[in-house]
This record gives structure tokens, C-alpha cells and sequence, in this order.
């Protein structure tokens, strides 16, 4: 009896709070493992923080060098908000003095004028250090370099030097970093990590933890423009299509990658602007054609393809049925996401449009995407107001509360 009365006696927090309420301080939760321990305490207060609030967002530009507070605020844009609320700004002063360097699982890759590389958890808070990039990643890149007083400097054939400005970091080390899961995720998964260097067939590979880089060869003919991470396994990219697949053992740090080449897909031919990613097992294609007729315009196009069928191959996508896809043009790999609430589903987001500019858009400042129908390639421009004016959105971002 006296146990059933202290059961009795325990509160009701599935009614105890207004909804409003419940709201109200799911808004103010300060970190996503907060979040995530909110959701599981009973159905009500899952729904006051439903994870359709969670949209792909896009990341506006910001100015590294600038000694203004203000550059530490980061704007975010989400594009399925209909109400005034489509932008959150958040203070990051992680991000001064630092250029992004890729986007994975919802972390930010950033690198500073040293070349040290940080993932951080813009919606969270959370860091991860990777190693540094050294002399041995931008010799990769046929760049020859030296530091002198903490800061890179380059070499030029004709024996000039030139000191390396942060804008042209990944000009020199790493152009983009694609991890394979999320740095603080509870599965107890290792987070690996593997750049594209700015020009060379080779890849930088690591893990959590390490306290360098590995080079390996990705038997690529020509430049490696893009990784991703799809089938437990990376996946290289080179400037013409043609693809390489990584083997990674993880119980011999001596040799961690085999690369092998995929040689019976040749790519979809005459596409431009690739972007690839992986959405549920597959590999995706999102591409333009450039269409001559009586004007000039761009088709967009989706291709995918089973890396472990017996005869990859790419098929063309007439209609992904419930998948939207986020294409950036600062970086080569995108995401896919399960069309919801808001999202259009058989759609390109692209966070630039492909052929209007500011110019097209007289008297104004605003900066816009795109949302193209891959059914009938029919286009929807969408404004935002960009943080600095000329400068086009960063990438897409899918905010990971979770880890």
C-alpha cells in the first residue's frame, strides 16, 4: 500500500504544464542533449519540440577577419518558415578567424590561418579538434610552403614568397572535409574524417584523435573534386565523374585506406555543377545541363546508383517520390532529407540560383535560392537578405541536436 500511494503521489507531467508553456521552454533549451532528454519525458512534451522544427537551413556569409563582434553572430535561414522568424542568429566566436571547410552531420569543419582544423556544432555549442593540416597536405597540392612565426607562407618557382591570407586556405590545404558520422555520437561509432586537398589525386585521411593526417593515393586519374561518405565506406570523386571506392579497416592504423577503382560506371555525360551525396544507402548525382535552343537555361537532373550492386551504374531520377534534395555551391556534396511538413519533395534546393544574379534584381540587396521540380524542371525563386551584401550562402545545414 505504501508503495502503491508513492507511485500515486508522484506528478503528472504529461498535464502539469500549459502547452504554451511547455513551448516556451522548449525554445530556450541551451544544448541538444537538453532537447533530447525533453522529448523522451512523455508524448506532450515531445510534441512542444517536434523535430520538423528542425529544417535544412542555410548558412549565411560571414566576414572571419572583421575585430567586430558582429562577425561572431552567424545568420541561419530557413527556408520553410513562412512567418518573420526565417532567420535565427546565433554568437559563435569560434568561427572568427576561421573559413568553413565543409559541412557533415550537422558540424561545421573550420580552419584557421595555422591550418588547425575544428568541427563545430553551431546549434549546440559543441567542439572537436582535428589535426592541423601540415607541409606534407600542401605539397600533395604541388603548393610549397613554410611557416614562419605561426603563420603559412608560400613559395613560387621564381623564389618570391607570399604570405597565405585566410581567404586562400583551402586554395593551399584542405578544399573540403566530409565525416563519416557525427564526432559525439552515442552509437560509439568512431567519426573519421577525409578531406579533398585543393588540387591533387590524393586524399587526407583521419580519425578523431589522431594527431595527423594520412595521405592516400586515390588511384583517380585526375583530381579528386569530391568525397563522400556512402556504404560505411568513402566514396572519391574525380573532375571528370570517375570513382573510387575506400576500404577502411579499423584495426590496422598502419594501413587504413585501400582504394579501388570503379571502372564499369562511366558518369552521366555533359552534366556541369555535380554535386553528389548519399541518401539511404545510394549514391546521388545532382547536376545541370546547359540547354542551347532558343535561349540559354540550365536543366537540372538527378541520377543514383547501388555502389555494391554487381554492375553499378547510374539511372536517371524522373521523380524521388518523398525526397528533397540541398545542393550548395560552396561545397561539392549535399544532403537528401525526407519530404515534411513545408518541404517540397521531388526538389533541388539550390542555395544560389543558376543564372539570376544581384544585377537581376534592381534597387534590391536581397540574395536568393532556388527550388527546381525535377519532374518538370519548373523553378520558384526564393529572397533572403544575405549578412554581407555581394556574398552568397555559405552551404546548407541540417541542425543535429542530438550529438
Amino acid at each position: 500500500m505504501a508503495a502503491l500511494a508513492e507511485k500515486r503521489s508522484e506528478p503528472d507531467w504529461s498535464s502539469g504544464l500549459p502547452r504554451k508553456l511547455l513551448e516556451s521552454i522548449a525554445k530556450k533549451l541551451p544544448s541538444g542533449r537538453d532537447a533530447a532528454s525533453f522529448r523522451l519525458v512523455c508524448s506532450p512534451w515531445c510534441a512542444a519540440l517536434p523535430l520538423g522544427t528542425f529544417y535544412p537551413m542555410l548558412m549565411l556569409p560571414f566576414d572571419p577577419d572583421s575585430p567586430d563582434d558582429d562577425a561572431a553572430v552567424i545568420t541561419f535561414y530557413c527556408a520553410m518558415d513562412d512567418d518573420d522568424e526565417a532567420t535565427i542568429d546565433l554568437r559563435l566566436p569560434e568561427v572568427r578567424g576561421k573559413v568553413a571547410c565543409g559541412v557533415s552531420h550537422g558540424w561545421l569543419a573550420l580552419m584557421d590561418g595555422a591550418a588547425a582544423v575544428t568541427l563545430l556544432n553551431p546549434f549546440t555549442g559543441a567542439a572537436v579538434a582535428l589535426p592541423p593540416a601540415d607541409r606534407n597536405v600542401a605539397m600533395a597540392s604541388y603548393k610549397t610552403v613554410s611557416m614562419v612565426d605561426g603563420a603559412w607562407i608560400l613559395h613560387y618557382i621564381s623564389g618570391a614568397t607570399k604570405p597565405i591570407k585566410l581567404s586562400n586556405m583551402r586554395d593551399v590545404f584542405f578544399r573540403e572535409i566530409v565525416l563519416s558520422a557525427s564526432p559525439m555520437n552515442s552509437r560509439g561509432v568512431d567519426c573519421m574524417a577525409m578531406a579533398v586537398l585543393a588540387s591533387s589525386t590524393l586524399v587526407a585521411f583521419c580519425r578523431v584523435g589522431d594527431t595527423r593526417w594520412t595521405l592516400v593515393d586515390s588511384k583517380l586519374e585526375y583530381l579528386v573534386t569530391c568525397v563522400v561518405h556512402c556504404q560505411d565506406r568513402f566514396v572519391a570523386i574525380g573532375s571528370l565523374g570517375e570513382i573510387s571506392i575506400f576500404s577502411v579497416d579499423n584495426t590496422d592504423g598502419a594501413a587504413p585506406l585501400t582504394a579501388s577503382l570503379l571502372l564499369l560506371m562511366p558518369p552521366p555525360a555533359h552534366i556541369c555543377q555535380r554535386s553528389y551525396m548519399d541518401i539511404n544507402g545510394e549514391l546521388y548525382l545532382v547536376g545541370a545541363i546547359l540547354r542551347i535552343t532558343t535561349w540559354t537555361r540550365y536543366e537540372i537532373v538527378v541520377y543514383k546508383c547501388n555502389l555494391l550492386d554487381e554492375n553499378p551504374l547510374w539511372s536517371k531520377v524522373e521523380d524521388s517520390e518523398d525526397i528533397a534534395f540541398f545542393v550548395s555551391k560552396y561545397f561539392n556534396t549535399g544532403f537528401g532529407v525526407a519530404s515534411t511538413s513545408n518541404i517540397r519533395w521531388s526538389c533541388v534546393y539550390l542555395s544560389e540560383p543558376r543564372l539570376c544574379t544581384h544585377e537581376d534584381q534592381k534597387g534590391t540587396v536581397d540574395s536568393y535560392l532556388e527550388m527546381v521540380d525535377i519532374n518538370t524542371n519548373e523553378s520558384a525563386l526564393q529572397a533572403y537578405r544575405p549578412s554581407i551584401q555581394g556574398l552568397g550562402a555559405l552551404c546548407w545545414i541540417r541542425p543535429n541536436l542530438w550529438s
